[in-house]
């Protein structure tokens, strides 16, 4: 059977088509049925290659064999914190092929930054991983500094490690909650939320928003802490570790967490680092490898916590690593409170720098540097720089091209989730319909970092 055509062996795509091009030669509209059919055979190029396969497999299948079944298994949310479509390919309940198909949450980001300022753009970059607004504008604001050379207070440093931080507890305790939702421990999800409640709480009196922050600002961060946050997180972290003895007790020793996780979706470390995954998931195989630790950034260098790892490699594996890194977390938070530097939380530098609010009503310099910056933004010199973080999905780049204008030239994000998700195919093949959830879950990808 030729493969030519890509829908060739299909009686309805046929039908559909023939259709479509009959009513076309006699100039007529298409009657309800053919366009019915023409609607459901209006193939994009990623469902044409689907056909394609599914007709090399027909051709080589023989009379009285047992057909693979293809399903779709979305374009909807299947433990994947966004739309993902996965094509998946069955022998009876085992998973002998998937194929993840993205692109459905795509927003162009990375090219909206190309025509907003420097300034501007943290807006945009802020909007990729929304479970981790803190990790985006990290990185971005990073990469921008090295170009401009600048000099970072400490304090700032060091309220961005606090920030950071609490945003990757923030995320680990959604990847908790839903993946114990998806396999059917409802009271988890309900146990997590009401924490990440409180955390959203705490984002909300640093920034005046719950998600998509703009506070961390290119030379520093937008304002100091408000008066009652560091005793409010405090009080939080203080609360925290027990909080996690409960998810342990829901979970870890779970008998049917146990069966449902351990042991699936075993894939050997040396395939995750030729994959270039990063984060929780290589970690749980064996591999300890942590921007935090290995190229330090925002002062980490001077905590002291933790790398969890795990050697399995499966589904628990990697969720023992995430509930590990969240009470490491607590510890660096901690720190951070303990030993917060005093002195400004931004440069002194008023040509890429707001002025400070209050100096607006009384001094004439102030304000045209503050109608300048935000009319025309700054200049960054001509060049190029890449800056890493690592996001709680694994290593999390922005890569910055200036041609000396107020704006970027390009701006391109390595998200974790994007590079994580090739994972998904070595990962569920051989295994059944049913992990695939557990599988996707645990890669903890969200689809507006993938789709960009």
């Amino acid at each position: 059977m030729s493969t030519t055509d890509p829908l060739s062996a299909f009686p309805l795509a046929m039908e559909g088509r023939e259709a479509v091009e009959g009513a076309t030669r006699e100039g007529r509209s298409l009657t309800p049925t053919e366009r019915a059919i023409a609607a459901v055979e209006a193939y994009t190029p990623a469902e044409a290659a689907e056909r394609t396969l599914r007709n090399e497999m027909l051709a080589d299948s023989r009379p009285g064999s047992r057909q693979p079944l293809i399903i779709n298994m979305g374009p909807n949310h299947p433990s994947t914190h966004g739309v993902l479509r996965v094509i998946v390919e069955l022998d009876g309940e085992v998973v002998r092929e998937v194929v993840p198909v993205v692109g459905y949450l795509h927003t162009g980001i990375e090219k909206q930054c190309e025509n907003k300022t420097w300034w501007q753009a943290i807006t945009c970059v802020t909007r990729m991983d929304y479970l981790a607004p803190f990790a985006n504008i990290h990185s971005y604001v990073l990469a921008v500094e090295k170009l401009l050379d600048m000099a970072i207070p400490s304090r700032a440093e060091w309220i961005r490690v606090l920030l950071s931080e609490l945003n990757r507890l923030a995320s680990h305790l959604v990847f908790l909650g839903t993946s114990g939702l998806e396999m059917g421990a409802m009271s988890i999800f309900f146990y997590c939320y009401r924490e990440r409640d409180e955390v959203l709480d705490m984002f909300e009196m640093v920034s005046g928003e719950r998600m998509n922050h703009r506070y961390f600002q290119v030379g520093g961060c937008a304002q100091d802490l408000p008066e009652g946050f560091l005793e409010r997180l405090t009080k939080f972290l203080k609360e925290m570790p027990g909080r996690i003895d409960e998810y342990e007790a829901l979970l870890t020793n779970n008998p049917i967490w146990i069966d449902r996780m351990k042991g699936i979706g075993i894939i050997p470390a040396e395939q995750l680092l030729g994959l270039g995954v990063t984060g929780p998931t290589l970690r749980a195989a064996g591999i300890g490898l942590d921007l935090r630790k290995s190229e330090p950034y925002s002062g980490y260098e001077h905590f002291q916590f933790d790398v969890p790892t795990e050697t399995a490699g499966d589904c628990y594996a990697r969720y023992l690593v995430r509930v590990r890194e969240m009470r490491e977390s607590v510890k660096i938070m901690q720190q951070a409170i303990d030993g917060l530097p005093e002195g400004p939380v931004i440069a002194d530098d008023r040509k890429v720098v707001l002025p400070p609010r209050e100096e607006l009503a009384y001094s004439m310099e102030a304000l045209i540097h503050h109608f300048k910056l935000v009319t025309e933004g700054f200049k960054v010199p001509a060049g190029e720089a890449y800056a890493t973080i690592e996001s709680p999905r694994g290593e999390m780049g922005c890569y910055v091209v200036s041609d000396g204008g107020p704006k970027p030239y390009r701006v391109h994000m390595r998200d974790p989730s994007f590079v994580n998700l090739q994972a998904l195919r070595p990962l569920a093949k051989g295994g059944y319909l049913a992990d695939l959830i557990a599988v996707i879950a645990s890669l903890d990808p969200v689809m507006g970092g993938v789709d960009r």
